[in-house]
């Protein structure tokens, strides 16, 4: 009698905590975890029943500029204790509860500094910290980093300096009035922040170290040298004084965690300037890399370089994904990482050994002078490229024969070949594109089948470099073409890429010049600050922008006074036929599984429409996309991110569609699920902004009835 209730005890206390275990399910940190997965072993919401999904609660942030498309929301909130965590179209930061989304608090970093948050660029989430009294988060702002006690939303005064640290200091270099951000929420270690940052890829920009912060003081903890010092490992990859002048080499996609070995994963973007390396010959370590370093310490553990010498801006563009896989009959913990070239590096997690081979093959050489591109890059043998990675004739599109001859005309100038094509005089096409492949919103993993879900666009761009010698002509006009016709375009019509970059035409109506001076200056949006130019440089500039007398020039542009480089970028383009759709045949986006046991495709599926084609009777084609998606043990994938501006659901094992909703704005972000009282959620922000969808201001939380 005595052991029978023993055992009945025993169930009891069992059951009880597995109800416990069911009742709440956080969604902890960015991308759900510090093995950044985007996976959470929720079952409430499942195949039988995702196509009753109805909206649970939304909440609307308010500050949206719904007019002229400029303001986004890419953030993936985090859901701590019933409580959710996330920012605003303009920056500002909220606390709700998390099951009925009723305002908890909110802090408007830019009303402390006195101005409007307008254009202040987009922020992808915020870092959380306890000791299990304290409970503190942390995000950036500006140029910014902020401590906020999480119950109150009120700044920790005792942190940095009245609650914030600069992000200009403590880089080793003067780099004050430079362009430094950092979109992506650093991760916590113990008592540690670990940052990365976003900063100016043109020329000055600032280098992107990667820097520890004391989570209670806000003093620096260590830094870790991207662009290599003298002494350093690496330093010989440069130019010798590049330590003292180049920038980027910078994290700004975020980290993931190995917690219990106390290693941090970090990977890094392209050095600066993107398109031309002449002042930065050499591989350019530790740009472009994967580097695994002590938590504790900032010391270099491994790295492995994705591409040398990067010369198309092919930043790793995610946080690794920390997974286990079986190969060769043992279970190894290892590492995931997508890229924008559409490929999956597969890592040892703690000594960095490839698990699939890696080919250096060799690439074409760069016809540009001074340049001197890597002879070779490195291709992983499995898994294959999650996206097309040439455009031959037959990839051109057959929408109309209108459509076709006028690819056809355009494809035939351009320089084009699988891998690595330099960029040219003449233009080449890069494909998967600027924006990937892969991007920010990163790859889901589900454990159970072993496979890594990731999102494709698959867009064509065409990247051409301009020669400086021999022009001369207004000086204005030629400060624009250095520093910012690569995003507005020659004749100042802005661009559709990067989520809309507006035109300058007419701005003379819009802005009084003090107000353009102020915004080349310090930046806005998603523009960089031009805060290292001359008074007289930006003065040149803005008298070009609002149509004023401007002084005349004979000097080339290739002359030192306005530009080091005897090129310039002509703009981010995509390949497009004649009525603006992509120039190559669908799909144009697509949703793919990867099995990392064996690298080989589980599914891939369409992934988008445009509506309008649909409507004259094609069949959906697939779309660029952003934000990721999220996979969960109830067999689901959640992903929004498409332009049409719908969130759908997929079975996980073979990517068949179960459900789909219209959203008040496209949901360019990545969306979360947690469990309150015994109710599985999952929200996605809905902030619109990019590929000329309309702006929004509005989190919508989905559940079951």
């Amino acid at each position: 009698m005595k052991t029978n209730f023993t055992i009945f005890l025993l169930c009891f206390i069992m059951a009880a905590c597995h109800n416990d275990e069911v009742q709440q399910y956080d969604w902890a940190a960015y991308q759900g975890g510090k093995e950044v997965n985007q996976y959470a072993p929720l079952q409430q919401i499942n195949k039988t029943n995702a196509h009753q999904l109805q909206i649970a609660w939304t909440y609307q942030t308010g500050d949206a500029d719904t007019e002229k498309n400029r303001t986004q929301i890419q953030c993936n909130p985090i859901i701590i204790d019933g409580v959710l965590y996330g920012s605003s179209a303009r920056l500002k930061f909220f606390a709700l509860n998390a099951a009925t989304g009723e305002p908890l608090w909110i802090f408007d970093p830019f009303e402390q500094e006195g101005y409007n948050a307008f254009g202040m660029g987009v922020n992808r989430g915020v870092a959380y910290w306890t000791d299990g009294v304290e409970k503190r988060l942390f995000f950036t702002a500006g140029s910014f980093l902020y401590a906020l006690d999480a119950i109150t939303g009120k700044l920790i005064s005792s942190f940095g300096k009245s609650g914030k640290v600069d992000l200009h200091e403590g880089l080793d270099r003067d780099v004050e009035g430079l362009f430094i951000v950092s979109n992506t929420p650093g991760i916590v270690y113990k008592d540690k922040l670990i940052l990365g940052s976003r900063v100016s890829e043109a020329e000055g920009g600032v280098p992107g170290h990667i820097r520890a912060y004391n989570v209670k003081t806000g003093e620096r903890a260590w830094i870790f040298h991207t662009i290599p010092h003298p002494g350093e490992e690496g330093y010989e990859t440069w130019s010798p004084n590049a330590w003292q002048l180049s920038g980027g080499a910078n994290v700004w996609a975020g980290f993931s965690l190995d917690e219990k070995r106390g290693i941090v994963y970090a990977p890094t973007g392209s050095a600066s300037f993107d398109f031309y390396g002449g002042d930065r010959l050499g591989d350019n370590l530790f740009a472009n890399t994967l580097l695994a370093l002590d938590a504790n310490t900032g010391k270099r553990l491994w790295h492995f370089q994705t591409v040398h010498h990067d010369l198309w801006d092919r930043d790793l563009p995610a946080p690794p994904n920390l997974v286990t896989v079986q190969h060769n009959g043992k279970k190894i913990d290892a590492v995931a990482q997508i890229t924008k070239s559409a490929f999956i590096f597969l890592f040892d997690r703690v000594t960095g050994k490839p698990l699939f081979p890696i080919e250096e093959r060799p690439v074409p050489p760069s016809d540009l002078k001074g340049e001197e591109a890597a002879p070779t890059q490195p291709i992983p043998l499995k898994p294959a490229p999650f996206s097309r990675t040439y455009v031959g004739e037959e990839d051109l599109t057959r929408r109309t024969p209108e459509a076709y001859a006028f690819v056809k005309a355009k494809w035939e100038k351009l320089h084009n070949r699988p891998y690595f094509v330099p960029p040219s005089e003449q233009g080449s096409i890069i494909f998967p594109g600027f924006d990937g492949g892969g991007e920010w919103g990163g790859a889901a993993f589900d454990p159970e089948s072993g496979n890594l879900i990731v999102n494709a666009s698959e867009m064509p761009w065409v990247i051409q470099m301009l020669p400086h010698e021999n022009i001369a002509g207004n000086q204005g006009r030629m400060l624009y073409n250095s520093y910012c016709l690569s995003c507005h375009g020659k004749n100042l019509e802005g661009s559709a890429a990067f989520g809309g970059v507006p035109s300058l035409v007419g701005l003379k109506e819009k802005l009084a010049r003090p107000e353009v001076i102020k915004v080349v200056q310090q930046g806005r949006g998603t523009m960089p600050s031009f805060g290292h130019l001359t008074e007289e440089k930006v003065n040149d500039i803005a008298a070009f922008l609002l149509g004023e007398e401007e002084k005349e020039t004979k000097e080339p542009l290739g002359n030192k006074k306005n530009w080091t480089y005897p090129y310039f970028f002509n703009g981010y383009s995509k390949f497009l036929d004649h009525e603006g759709y992509p120039a190559i045949t669908p799909p144009w986006g697509t949703l793919n599984a990867v099995n990392l046991n064996t690298g080989e495709l589980s599914w891939k599926v369409i992934l988008g429409e445009y509506p309008e084609l649909v409507a004259q009777g094609l069949p959906p084609t697939g779309s660029e996309s952003y934000g990721g998606p999220v996979v969960t043990s109830g067999g689901l994938v959640f992903m929004a991110g498409t332009l049409d501006e719908k969130f759908r659901v997929f079975d996980k094992d073979n990517g068949t569609l179960l459900w789909e909703t219209k959203l008040p704005a496209a949901g360019f972000a990545t969306p979360a699920t947690y469990m309150v009282d015994g109710k599985q959620y999952v929200v996605i922000a809905c902030g619109g902004g990019k590929l000329n969808r309309k702006s929004g201001d509005t989190y919508v939380a989905f559940a079951l009835p």
